[in-house]
C-alpha cells in the first residue's frame, strides 16, 4: 500500500508553484563518509526551491543531503548547476518505487561534465 513519509510536520510547505517537466538530474550524497551512490534520474516537478522525482534506489533518507546537479548530461562541454540539497519527503508509490522530495538549500556553483576516460588538451 503506498504511503508518505514526511519530514517535520504533514502541512503542506510549499511556497511556489511546481512545473511539471523533465530534465536528467545527477544525485551523490554530499557526506564523504556515507556510502557512495549515484543516482541520475528525471525529475517529475521542479520548482525555486525543491524537485520531485521517482527512483528505485533505497538509499535515501529524510534529512540526508545531497549534491545535485541539473541539467545533467554526458556531453564533456555541457555545464549544469550543482545544489546542495536535502530530502524532505519520501513517499512509497504503488510501482514500488520511492518519490523524493528535495528542499535546495543552496547553489554551489556551475558544474562541468565529463566523460570518464576522455582527455583534456593542453596548450
Amino acid at each position: 500500500m503506498p504511503g508518505t513519509i514526511r519530514g517535520r510536520n504533514d502541512a503542506e510547505r510549499r511556497t511556489s508553484r511546481r512545473c511539471k517537466i523533465t530534465q536528467v538530474m545527477r544525485i551523490r550524497p554530499s557526506d564523504p563518509e556515507r556510502d557512495h551512490f549515484e543516482d541520475l534520474r528525471g525529475t517529475v516537478s521542479v520548482s525555486r526551491t525543491g524537485v520531485y522525482f521517482h527512483t528505485d534506489l533505497k538509499d535515501y533518507e529524510l534529512g540526508l543531503r545531497l549534491f545535485i546537479t541539473v541539467p545533467y548530461c554526458n556531453d564533456p562541454t555541457s555545464v549544469g548547476r550543482e545544489y546542495l540539497a536535502e530530502v524532505v519527503r519520501l513517499e512509497r508509490l504503488v510501482t514500488g518505487s520511492i518519490g523524493v522530495g528535495l528542499k535546495l538549500l543552496m547553489e554551489i556553483g556551475f558544474q562541468h561534465t565529463f566523460v570518464e576516460g576522455a582527455s583534456r588538451q593542453r596548450k
